[in-house]
């Protein structure tokens, strides 16, 4: 199947906290978020950092693999973005 360009990714909130979404384009979604355009949830947690983002083949695979990843604990979601070299810690906002 072609890939249709659709993305989940993952965002590091000021307050510390994780956002998971999907998008077609991260970089213009992002920029959304901090732009207080985004989700609710991003809209009183700026400036957000973008933390990873994966591949999908579809719009609706991406917004299962959003979904799985939503359902992970906090430490569950720190040992995926550590499983993936990332160390959320390096990107806290100051």
């Amino acid at each position: 199947m072609e890939n249709d360009g659709y993305f989940v990714y993952i965002l590091l909130c000021a307050d510390k906290t994780f956002y998971i979404g999907t998008s077609n384009d991260v970089s213009k979604r992002v920029a959304t978020h901090n732009a207080g355009k985004g989700a609710k949830y991003t809209k009183t947690r700026r400036p957000v950092k973008l933390l990873y983002h994966e591949d999908q083949h579809t719009k609706s695979d991406a917004l299962k693999r959003e979904i799985e990843l939503k359902k992970f604990s906090r430490k569950k979601k720190e040992h995926f973005l550590q499983s993936k070299g990332i160390n959320w810690r390096d990107f806290l906002i100051s």
